[in-house]
């Protein structure tokens, strides 16, 4: 429904104009079950003046029947339109309202709150602007609230409202509000969302919806309505990087060649350059076609047609690009996946990808991890079942052209469909990941192969006798972090106490083990990987010794860490996680390595271009900035004490 104008009645064409032109703001409600999603919606419309005469006396008539609020009006009920949904009074399915006010379209998804329905959730909020997460006053963060949270975090949804709801059931307390803010940052801090605000309200007596509350004087924020107007999301969207697949050739007539698509992301204008991906042909534009005439300049997201200035060939699925500026494109990738459907993901079983308009055959060839939403930890799984999250990688029959997810939310996502019921099985966000072969994993053979040789069989010294002369049990103790984190430090510091304390120590380090026996590699995931792989067979042999074994080394992947604590021996391998906050390891660059990041001229570099994942369960966690380095490694000896490694 649109906003009343006084333009309707004098200047009908100045209304329609002015209509057209406001910017659209698309957002879900979200959070737990009962929290009151579909109640939200209806009072806002019903407070905006936004519902028809007949559309309210139906509502009314069904308040009565099949109204949760004892007979009173129940606004529920203006999104809850299965008759399912009104008998359990609750949402099954996402519903969609669209209205307008005098400065913004809106296009609201009113998403279910219980944990079966999650995949309804994520379809919902795959294409929002902003997320409005509701939480019961009486009841605070919940596991669910906790769910569509990192969901909603996973799709990218920068700007999140968390509205506190039923003050009226709290007494409009300050103290239960602030107390659920509280608990709500101390979760969200390890979640993605950048722009978070929180608006204490009443949904079903319209509390700081539209109008500000009477009965809470000691909020002075906005409003909902208010914020839903005013929140700036002109930046969210990619302007730089030029992507439009195309999804139709147009040829009407001899005369006439265009490629239509919609761009999923950046700008073009008559005259600049192109290339069309995967053939590499280049050409420039000659004309943008639209229906209501040429255009000088076309953006995200509009539909267009482009017609070039040479005769080139190109066709569905296929996707033009600045030369100057390409998406990677690859056969292999390493994506997020939401699991949608009822049976559970089989790896290795061929299912259908679908990524912008091309559509093509694949496998899903491993499960590194599956998310507990509810800790946010990684934990293994062999599959993934109905609304479980996890990281995969796929191969696909033929090269994709993508951008990571987190850049370009068009070229970077993409549904899985089963080939023979040709259902939607799942939606995947494409991470960054560089590289641009599928490298060969050669952990699993030599884990296989070292895990059966007896230590004792590889010396004519036994472990035994190694321990009694040493007085210490071998280890290896792993220092990750960040670039600048100081964990080359700390490991210089505990070598130096363990070596003045009599006790049989080595220490190694990621940048050492380059120089030698890893010269020949990269600094791809692939490759990063395979240095910790050499760097473990080291600290190995060192541990074979009856050493104790320090390795300083990035190793930013989790699984990766995993692998080389499998490889040495878990009742051996500790984790120490440098957990230095990156601002600080920024001050601490001398080799300018994170401007450079920054800049866009070092790839792959873990905590700027590339991930860096924390890990899962370490065994202990220091921070460098907190504590000195004596401090540090202090710790670091006593951990080795409470693992009976040295006495």
């Amino acid at each position: 429904m649109s906003h009343k104008s006084d333009l309707i009645a004098t200047d009908i064409e100045a209304y329609l104009k002015q209509h057209e032109h406001k910017q659209l703001l698309r957002f879900i409600t979200c959070g737990s079950v009962d929290d009151g999603k579909s109640t939200l919606i209806g009072r806002l419309l019903y407070d905006s003046k936004m519902i028809y005469e007949d559309q309210l006396a139906q509502l009314e008539t069904d308040s009565k029947k099949v109204g949760t609020t004892g007979g009173n009006f129940d606004p529920a009920l203006l999104t809850d339109g299965l008759k399912a949904e009104r008998e359990q009074g609750i949402t099954i399915d996402v519903a969609y309202r669209y209205f307008s006010t005098a400065k913004r379209k809106f296009i609201i998804a009113d998403t279910p709150g219980h944990e079966q329905y999650t995949r309804n959730m994520a379809t919902g909020a795959s294409s929002a602007d902003l997320a409005v997460i509701l939480i019961d006053a009486r009841h605070g963060v919940l596991t669910q609230t906790r769910r569509h949270s990192f969901i909603v975090s996973l799709l990218g949804i920068r700007h999140v409202v968390v509205a506190v709801n039923k003050m009226d059931l709290a007494e409009y307390s300050e103290e239960r509000f602030n107390e659920i803010c509280d608990d709500y940052r101390s979760f969200a801090t390890r979640l993605d969302l950048p722009d978070l605000h929180f608006i204490p309200i009443s949904a079903l007596n319209g509390d700081n919806l539209v109008d500000r509350s009477e009965h809470m004087p000691w909020y002075s924020g906005s409003t909902l309505m208010n914020f839903l107007e005013t929140v700036y999301i002109g930046s969210d969207r990619n302007f730089q990087d030029f992507r439009m697949p195309v999804q139709f050739v147009n040829r009407p007539d001899l005369n006439f060649r265009g490629f239509c698509g919609t761009i999923a992301s950046g700008i073009i204008r008559p005259g600049e350059e192109i290339m069309v991906l995967p053939s590499g042909q280049k050409s420039k534009v000659k004309e943008i076609v639209t229906y209501e005439g040429n255009l000088d300049e076309a953006f995200t997201p509009l539909s267009i047609t482009l017609t070039m200035e040479d005769e080139i060939d190109a066709s569905r699925g296929d996707m033009i690009v600045r030369p100057g500026n390409l998406p990677k494109s690859r056969d292999h990738i390493d994506a997020m996946l939401v699991w949608m459907d009822g049976a559970a993901m089989v790896p290795g079983k061929t299912y259908l990808f679908k990524h912008t308009t091309q559509t093509l055959p694949g496998t899903i060839d491993t499960l590194s991890y599956r998310v507990d939403v509810n800790t946010l930890h990684r934990e293994p799984a062999p599959q993934l079942e109905l609304n479980e999250i996890g990281r995969v990688s796929i191969s696909l029959s033929a090269p994709i052209h993508f951008d990571a997810y987190r850049r370009n939310r068009s070229t970077g996502a993409f549904i899985v469909v089963d080939r023979i019921t040709n259902a939607t099985v799942a939606a995947g966000m494409i991470l960054d990941k560089s590289g641009d072969d599928k490298a060969k994993s050669v952990w699993d053979d030599d884990i296989k192969g070292t895990q059966s040789t007896d230590p004792n069989e590889v010396s004519a010294v036994t472990a035994e006798e190694r321990a009694a002369r040493f007085g210490q049990s071998p280890a290896t103790v792993l220092l990750t972090g960040l670039t600048g984190s100081g964990k080359t430090a700390v490991a210089h510091a505990v070598e130096r106490q363990l070596f003045d304390a009599g006790r049989a120590v080595a220490m190694i380090d990621g940048e050492m083990v380059r120089r030698g026996l890893s010269r020949d590699l990269g600094f791809s995931a692939e490759d990063r990987s395979e240095n910790l792989r050499r760097g473990a067979h080291l600290a190995q042999a060192l541990n074979q010794a009856g050493m104790i074994c320090l390795a300083s080394f990035v190793a930013p992947l989790d699984a990766v860490r995993g692998k080389a604590a499998k490889l040495i021996g878990e009742n051996q391998f500790f984790v120490v996680h440098v957990a230095t906050p990156i601002d600080v390891c920024r001050t601490r660059d001398t080799k300018g390595q994170y401007a450079k990041a920054d800049a866009g001229e070092l790839l792959n570099f873990p905590g700027v271009t590339a991930d860096y994942e924390e890990p899962a369960n370490p065994d202990l966690v220091i921070d460098s900035s907190k504590l000195s380095i004596e401090e540090c490694a202090n710790a670091v000896v006593e951990l080795l004490k409470s693992k009976s490694v040295i006495r």
